[in-house]
């Protein structure tokens, strides 16, 4: 079928999730024909059931496969899709009706091959899934690099909601085995390999993060962990950016334990910062209970994210360790 756009979705253990994307993808504005390929990658909670349902309403290629992760799903799903551009989402994303739109008028003005939009919060989204939004989306706390700006590096799409050619795809081999971390690896590589990346500020999607707070400390340290190594494999991309959360952190320890000499400076220029979030979240998300929840969500996000940076520079950076050995988590076979 010649169709221009494939959405490319790995799922594991989520029928719920894809029942909400699919919900949202019957609303979907413009005229561009799309499919959407499923990938379940080994899930023991099928989501075949729920895609029937919507068979026969929207065009579904579902494909099964052991579970090997979500970068190797993502390009299974590609190898087989027959769009000339590919469109990747998570499976926890919900889509607004006028993605397409800002997709395809994007595209008709601009010559790129790879681009990455933002996530935002839907209305009906949790205090929680808000705070955490607001936290990875700021520019108080990220720079704004997954929300409404792009970042002062240079942009790295993130597959929560990322567009790459065909070509692209076949000239780099798509995803590789780390996890996180896959896709600003890919999005380096697709840069090396001489192909432009843009950012589509209206091409955004609803990003739900089903996640408490213990699986997103996991998550952020994770993402802290994999930076050193994506700095190894692309020395050029490597910046002092990288490195506010950690001194964010140890500055943080050093101002408490100030406190006991009574010594306040720190405490005060960090009360300071967090006042700021405070405010910043509570006039956006026009709550300040949220406001509250994005105290923590801030610190939860710059202590995991910070101290993984540290840990793994230390064995991977200083003592040249391979990161497959110390760090087996973040990488599938």
């Amino acid at each position: 079928m010649n169709v221009k756009y494939s959405f490319i979705v790995p799922v594991y253990n989520r029928p719920n999730e894809i029942k909400e994307l699919l919900e949202s993808f019957l609303m979907m504005q413009g005229s561009s024909t799309y499919e959407i390929v499923i990938v379940e990658d080994g899930s023991t909670i099928s989501s075949e059931e729920v895609i029937s349902e919507y068979a026969s309403k929207l065009n579904i290629l579902y494909l099964k496969k052991q579970n090997t992760g979500p970068g190797d799903s993502r390009n299974y799903g590609m190898q087989k899709a027959n769009g000339s551009f590919f469109l990747i989402l998570d499976s926890d994303v919900v889509m607004p009706p006028h993605y397409l739109v800002a997709v395809d008028a994007y595209l008709d003005q601009n010559q790129v091959d790879c681009f990455g939009g933002p996530d935002a919060a839907e209305e009906n989204f949790s205090a929680i899934q808000k705070a955490i939004n607001f936290t990875m989306t700021s520019f108080l706390t990220t720079g704004g690099i997954r929300g409404k700006e792009k970042s002062v590096k240079s942009y790295e799409p993130r597959s929560f909601n990322m567009g790459i050619s065909k070509e692209a795809f076949q000239e780099t081999k798509g995803f590789g085995t780390i996890h996180p971390g896959e896709d600003p690896d890919l999005s380096i590589r697709i840069k090396k390999a001489g192909y432009q990346i843009g950012f589509i500020k209206e091409a955004y999607v609803y990003h739900k993060r089903r996640i408490d707070w213990q699986k997103f400390y996991i998550q952020v340290n994770k993402f802290g962990k994999v930076r050193p190594i994506l700095n190894a494999w692309h020395p050029e991309t490597s910046s002092v950016v990288f490195w506010f959360p950690s001194l964010f952190s140890l500055g943080l320890v050093v101002s408490l334990a100030l406190v006991f000499f009574q010594i306040f400076v720190g405490v005060t220029v960090y009360a300071f910062y967090l006042l700021l979030i405070f405010i910043g979240s509570s006039i956006e998300n026009k709550s300040l209970l949220i406001g509250i929840l994005s105290l923590r969500a801030t610190l939860t996000q710059f202590l995991g994210y910070g101290f993984g940076f540290l840990k793994s520079t230390y064995y991977i950076r200083i003592r040249s360790k391979d990161p497959k050995k110390v760090f087996p988590e973040l990488f599938f076979n």
